[in-house]
């Protein structure tokens, strides 16, 4: 899940699980991956649990920004291969799921 509106970037781990909680009513605890923007866009935190306690993890672009989505309240879920782009500093919107093509029911 993205937080499409830039958080403070002096928050840690604890302090971001903090915002999941109250800003995006939701459970740090959940194994979901929290994506968090910095106000330049050219650096975000996740946070996630991976079964044994809170992981944090930041990049920063050395050039350029992240790709995000238009800064409102509230949040937006991605796919894995969204994320991925997403997280390298590609545009997340141009990764589409695969096509799913109909199964042939008989042979010509």
């Amino acid at each position: 899940m993205v937080a499409t509106k830039p958080v403070d970037f002096r928050k840690g781990a604890e302090g971001l699980a903090a915002l999941v909680r109250e800003r995006l009513e939701a459970d740090p605890f959940s194994g979901v991956i929290y994506v968090f923007r910095s106000k330049r866009a050219d650096r975000v935190k996740l946070i996630f649990w991976d079964g044994s306690g809170v992981v944090l993890v930041a990049k920063r672009l050395e050039d350029g920004r992240f790709n995000w989505p238009a800064v409102h309240d509230g949040v937006m879920r991605l796919s894995a291969a969204q994320f991925q782009a997403l997280f390298e500093g590609l545009d997340w919107r141009r990764v589409h799921d695969a096509r799913r093509i109909a199964r042939p029911t008989a042979t010509s």
